[in-house]
């Protein structure tokens, strides 16, 4: 964008134009006549309509001339805006179950025969819960550049897949990595939330919180409950979202002679249990029946967590008047050398 620093100088070009105006014609020659014939014959003749250029291509670039250091005494400048935007962003965690009940498929209300479940499975349009969850971790994951988002993997043991970073590709790739049931089958619930919770506790960002993904209820002995884990995370102002994954109706994939079939299973998580993680530790419990669950499930904790946003505006201004006087200058020069050298031969 450009501007004028004193843009009020601007309205002295009016009267620098008047000026001119006047001085050309108080200074234009007369034609002196003996007599009204000659002046009738003068007129005939058109010396009175013929233009002056000796006395007129001086003028202009006088004129001109006084006219650029008028816009150049008023400062022109060109501003080169930059807009700087600080993020104040979100430490999450983001736990995800790898037990080996992860494989199995959740079935839509709609599809009621076997066949239809599997001609589904073997198009790619129905999925099992660790595709489907991945699938929308790394949506999440995309839509929050500016928050440091970690990844723990977890059945038995708990498995930092990567640290909080702002590197979301690596993230990404570590993410794709993971599969269900290659770090055991059974299921930890405090553990991923413990091992969250001693990565988040002394981080300095404005909120924190972990996000946990499970299908299996807590099936392991441990030294820490996950009723003792949450309460634990509310401590460090660590804030847990958990997610059921589990449908009334899901089928596993089982290896026999003939090939790969589908049996239905009975879904296990511990739903009353999820519920009470969330709510010890200020967070909401979500149920992920589905892709289409899992997927408004994810919305709604990104609506809930936002990264703040502080925006700046600088200009950086470059003066455009070294320009116009130096143009107004080269008139000046100009005029004076034809007013003195070539316009002077002219007749």
């Amino acid at each position: 964008m450009s501007l004028f620093l004193y843009p009020w100088l601007l309205l002295l070009i009016l009267p620098v134009i008047l000026m001119a105006v006047y001085a050309w014609f108080r200074k234009q020659p007369s034609i002196r006549v003996p007599s009204l014939n000659a002046a009738k014959k003068a007129a005939a003749s058109g010396r009175r309509g013929r233009i002056n250029w000796k006395r007129l291509i001086p003028f202009l670039l006088y004129t001109g001339s006084m006219v650029l250091l008028v816009v150049a005494l008023a400062r022109p400048r060109e501003g080169l805006e930059q807009i700087r935007r600080r993020a104040e962003g979100i430490d999450i965690i983001l736990a995800l179950d790898l037990s080996g009940s992860m494989v199995a498929v959740d079935v839509p209300k709609q599809m009621t025969r076997m066949a239809q479940v599997t001609a589904a499975i073997d198009r790619g349009t129905l999925k099992n819960r660790i595709q489907t969850a991945k699938e929308e971790i790394a949506k999440f994951i995309q839509a929050r550049p500016n928050d440091r988002i970690g990844l723990i993997a977890f059945a038995p043991l708990p498995y930092m897949a990567c640290p909080p970073t702002l590197d979301h590709a690596w993230l990404l790739a570590n993410l794709e990595n993971l599969d269900a049931g290659i770090i055991g089958d059974k299921t930890n619930i405090a553990a991923p939330i413990t091992s969250a919770v001693q990565r988040l506790k002394d981080s300095d960002a404005r909120r924190k919180i972990i996000v946990l993904f499970t299908d299996g209820s807590n099936n392991v002995e441990a030294k820490v409950t996950p009723l003792q884990a949450a309460k634990l995370a509310n401590t460090f102002d660590i804030t847990v979202y958990t997610v059921g994954i589990g449908s009334p109706v899901s089928v596993a994939p089982v290896e026999t002679f003939a090939g790969r079939r589908y049996e239905q299973i009975q879904s296990d998580f511990d739903e009353p249990l999820l519920r009470q993680i969330a709510e010890d530790s200020g967070g909401k419990y979500y149920k992920a029946e589905d892709s289409d669950s899992m997927a408004a499930a994810m919305k709604a904790i990104d609506s809930l967590e936002k990264t703040s946003f502080e925006q700046q505006t600088l200009v950086n201004w470059r003066e455009l008047a070294p320009g116009f006087t130096a143009a107004s200058l080269i008139l000046l020069l100009l005029a004076f050398l034809l007013e003195n050298t070539v316009m002077k031969r002219i007749p």
